[in-house]
């Protein structure tokens, strides 16, 4: 499943709106999706969304729709 990750670059500063970025991360489950950003990035994640149907097919039609992958080591 393609999950929808909103973040703030830092966890450091204070969560603005014109500073939440969105990335795609492909897992099971939401808690895997989850430690996926988190092990791998120091990003302060507001929310995890599930795509799927129309919705996916939304996202995906965006010229900035791309699926992050991590290296795991």
């Amino acid at each position: 499943m393609i999950w929808k990750v909103l973040y703030q670059p830092s966890k450091k500063e204070s969560p603005r709106r014109e500073t939440t970025h969105s990335l795609y991360v492909e897992a099971d489950t939401e808690v895997e999706a989850h430690a996926l950003v988190e092990d791998n990035t120091d990003y302060d994640i507001e929310f995890i969304e599930p795509l799927q149907g129309k919705h996916l097919e939304y996202e995906q039609s965006s010229p900035d729709y791309k699926v992050t992958e991590f290296n795991n080591k």
